[in-house]
């Protein structure tokens, strides 16, 4: 989301002004009120310069991420497709296909309850074969 300049002002004008009127009713000297403003105000736009780049730089970000959308992957065989390193392809593809099911729907955010009725097993059977695929994919990488 964008830095809205005049929107944080809003903001901080309604905070200081409610802070001064508390220093007022608590006696403090106009003079160091004036000087609480300043410098509230010097902190004020150095953060503003600072969330107008960082505002910038993250719309830059998502730019590049819009322009190079991922491929969706929804099947085991997209799933074998998208590998770039012949290692893992040359690993994944020896492991049975139920497996590769469970690790594609990992990949989709399933968890491991919403896994099993959906591969017809237990949950301590897909922990077991993640841990042995993970066990197989540690000696090779």
């Amino acid at each position: 989301m964008a830095y809205n300049h005049g929107w944080e002002d809003r903001k901080w004008r309604i905070w200081k002004e409610a802070e001064e009127k508390i220093l007022r009713e608590c006696g403090v000297d106009e003079a160091v009120i004036e000087q609480i403003r300043t410098d509230d105000r010097a902190d004020f736009n150095s953060n503003r310069r600072f969330y107008r780049w960082a505002s910038d730089f993250g719309e830059y970000l998502e730019g590049i991420a819009d322009r190079e959308k991922q491929a969706e992957v929804k099947s085991v065989s997209d799933l074998l497709d998208e590998i770039e390193d012949e290692t893992l392809y040359l690993t994944l593809i020896t492991v049975d296909k139920r497996t590769l099911q469970i690790v594609l729907l990992k990949m989709q955010g399933y968890s491991t309850k919403e896994i099993a009725p959906l591969v017809h097993l237990t949950a301590g059977a897909i922990y077991a074969r993640l841990n042995h695929l993970r066990k197989k994919l540690r000696k090779i990488l």
